[in-house]
């Protein structure tokens, strides 16, 4: 048996379409729900390995193909020994395709790969399905993603048909390029707000079959009740014993919403961006720590929620490293937001696993809805 058909999740209680598992992989375990921090370029930002294991530590966090492949190069991170050694990380990995990153520099698009300007130097790069696959075996993440076509919404219907057309014939050439058998490779549904094609992508995808499944194209600028159809026309359709991974998802209603319709797994980088702009997740909403109100306030950033990397440290102390500026305030509520938000999915681990699910949903929702 080869290591990456090791690679499923054991489903160990539903609360209606919502599931509580574990995800077994040749490193180890993941529990789910699970959120996955974003590390872009080999690092969350204001983070350390360090700290991310302190956290918890979190069982897996992302990284950016697309920016790994142009800074520090593919090449490099695998004489380094791959992005887990290169960044001294002992937990899980996934690197995406650079799908999403490449289609937002409006790219030239052929049968055969996508052309942009490089954000870093203005160079004429080329990113082909098979050198997706590549580059991330040379990152050596446990999971990679196929290499897919994310338009924008709202686009035309032809526009998002095509779309899904050529992101099934990208997977097909990724799968047929994939050699690494400790690595995981995940299929991508898209389709846009549209029921039908989400629908008709997820079946087409299954059909090529991969270690697990992604949506993608979701949580781009639609409204919750366009987003929440064509999530569950994806997820209905999944095989039980993959993961389901819904890509770019951060906010606390967008995660209960989704794992109300049987995703585990998300990644977002609204957390850590939110946290350097002064902005904490916290049991009673967003809290923007820049205002006055908080000058001479000696309570933690979120009374209800403790964790000793952020909890130590009053919102009279944090407003006021934010007003000078100080880079260390982005540092403790980056921790903090991270920490709160794997306590969410905790609870909603837990919430499914007691059968209480439902009450959990209507309590974030009554805060953050």
């Amino acid at each position: 048996m080869s290591e990456a058909s090791r690679f499923r999740i054991e489903v160990e209680r539903c609360d209606g379409p919502a599931r509580a598992g574990r995800i077994l992989t040749p490193r180890g375990e993941i529990e789910t729900p699970v959120f996955m921090p974003v590390g872009t370029r080999a690092a969350v930002k204001t983070l350390d390995t360090g700290d991310l294991e302190r956290l918890g530590p979190p069982p897996i966090i992302l990284g950016n193909t697309y920016h790994l492949m142009e800074r520090p190069g593919a090449d490099l991170i695998e004489k380094m020994g791959g992005l887990h050694q290169f960044m001294d990380w002992s937990g899980h990995m996934l690197t995406d395709s650079g799908g999403y990153q490449i289609f937002s520099l409006e790219p030239n698009l052929t049968e055969e790969c996508a052309t942009f300007r490089s954000v870093y130097d203005g160079a004429y790069v080329e990113l082909s399905p098979e050198r997706s696959v590549r580059v991330q075996e040379q990152l050596g993440a446990d999971i990679a993603m196929v290499l897919d076509v994310c338009p924008p919404l709202p686009s035309p219907k032809q526009v998002q048909i095509d779309a899904v057309e050529r992101t099934i014939r990208w997977a097909e050439r990724s799968k047929a390029a994939h050699t690494r058998s400790d690595q995981a490779q995940f299929g991508i549904v898209q389709g846009g707000v549209d029921v039908e094609l989400r629908r008709m992508s997820a079946l087409r995808t299954m059909e090529i079959g991969f270690d697990g499944y992604a949506i993608g194209g979701l949580s781009v600028g639609e409204s919750r009740s366009e987003m929440i159809p064509a999530l569950s026309a994806a997820t209905e359709l999944l095989p039980v014993d993959k993961p389901r991974y819904f890509m770019g998802l951060g906010d606390p209603v967008g995660l209960i919403e989704a794992v109300n319709q049987g995703v585990d797994m998300f990644d977002c980088v609204l957390p850590t961006r939110l946290a350097r702009h002064g902005t904490a997740l916290t049991s009673v909403g967003r809290l923007n720590l820049k205002n006055l109100r908080f000058r001479d306030d000696e309570g933690p950033i979120d009374p209800n929620f403790s964790h000793p990397l952020s909890s130590r440290f009053s919102r009279a102390y944090v407003r006021h490293l934010l007003v000078t500026n100080e880079p260390t305030a982005g540092r403790i509520i980056t921790l903090h937001n991270l920490a709160w938000l794997a306590d969410l999915t905790s609870r909603m681990r837990k919430a499914i696993l007691t059968g209480t699910f439902s009450d959990l949903r209507s309590e974030i929702l009554a805060v953050w809805g």
